[in-house]
């Protein structure tokens, strides 16, 4: 086969796949197609000579005693050593000698096949490709229109060369799409399904969708100099975040926020409003959990295996429940402990003075 570095070069440039792994498919392709054509019990390698730029298809033999009954069952895979010998006298037993078959006597029936092995995986090395780059994005945020809407309510959306899919429980409560419309998400999982197809997950609901929405409004997180440290969302509703700067002069959650509010409030925007509180990170746990409570203020934090006792004077309950239980749900999702809330004994009729935790949050 002449030429074949040209035809390779082809095909890599057009369908933008990396030259070693085109001529890999192709000499696959061959071997399937000489497995075809010659029989599935014959071994081949299949070579690609540069300089004359052509391709070679050879059959192996493997070197066998003398007395191998594997060469009354089948003489073309294998070959005695003393036959072999007589061949290269060098030869060992185990060692494979290689007859070139010249691709000019395959006829039109081989070309066929070998057509259509090409084609098969060259398709299944760009769906490989598509799978590695969109496993590589998970966690990132991607926009794309909406292309259909199905009696389940799945919405389907192009992202560039595929379609994803955002199933009805990734998106956030009260949200209809319409085809023509364009969206933001996050690809929260990419994975190949049982009839063989690549299928790209979305997600709108996932604090990871929060997390790269702040990505992209706040410069800072882009370029690494605030890290958001940990996220929860009861989504269309409210989330925390937990931000730490790496830099002295930067302000984690100023920067974050912004200006009036502007960056955080671009964010809620796109999440339908969502509530988004805005904390620095620590790692002390009494004071992270305390923060996580917030607007609600803590006397105590007392830390007993993956549970949290904290203290709080009576008027502070309600705010560290929130309605409904979704300040202390959110702070138990953020900071990863189950949280109880004990109120502070009374002494004389007079709540005691909250200052147990005073001197360690000043002093961060």
């Amino acid at each position: 086969m002449e030429r074949v570095m040209d035809i390779i070069e082809s095909i890599a440039n057009e369908k933008g796949l990396a030259l070693n792994d085109v001529k890999e498919t192709v000499k696959l392709s061959l071997n399937k197609t000489a497995k075809r054509i010659y029989g599935e019990t014959y071994e081949y390698e299949t070579q690609i000579d540069e300089k004359r730029k052509v391709l070679q298809l050879f059959q192996k033999v493997l070197v066998v005693p003398n007395d191998d009954e594997r060469l009354s069952d089948n003489e073309e895979s294998y070959i005695s050593v003393k036959e072999a010998k007589k061949i290269d006298p060098l030869v060992e037993i185990g060692d494979e000698l290689r007859y070139e078959l010249p691709l000019d006597n395959l006829g039109r029936t081989a070309a066929a096949t070998l057509q259509r092995e090409l084609e098969y995986h060259i398709q299944r090395l760009l769906e490989q490709q598509i799978f590695e780059k969109y496993k590589n994005r998970v966690g990132k945020c991607v926009h794309g229109m909406v292309t259909s809407v199905d009696k389940d309510e799945n919405t389907y959306i192009d992202i560039d060369e595929i379609r994803c899919v955002l199933p009805r429980k990734n998106r956030i409560k009260g949200e209809k799409f319409k085809v023509g419309n364009v969206i933001k998400s996050v690809i929260r999982k990419v994975f190949i399904d049982k009839s063989k197809r690549i299928t790209v997950e979305l997600s709108r609901t996932s604090p990871k969708f929060l997390e790269a929405l702040l990505e992209l409004e706040v410069p800072e997180i882009k370029d690494g100099a605030i890290i958001v440290q940990k996220s929860a969302r009861i989504p269309g509703d409210r989330a925390k975040l937990a931000v730490a700067s790496l830099h002295p002069n930067v302000d984690a959650v100023g920067a974050t926020v912004g200006t009036k509010g502007v960056r955080i409030n671009a964010v809620s925007k796109e999440l339908h409003n969502e509530n988004i509180d805005c904390m620095e990170y620590s790692t002390i746990p009494e004071i992270f959990i305390a923060r996580a409570l917030s607007p609600a203020v803590i006397s105590s934090v007392k830390i007993e295996n993956s549970k949290a006792v904290v203290t709080l004077n009576s008027e502070q309950k309600s705010k560290a429940i929130g309605k409904n239980g979704i300040n202390i749900r959110l702070a138990s999702m953020l900071t990863g402990y189950e949280i109880e809330l004990v109120e502070e004994k009374k002494e004389g009729g007079k709540a005691l003075e909250p200052n147990a935790l005073k001197m360690l949050f000043g002093g961060e």
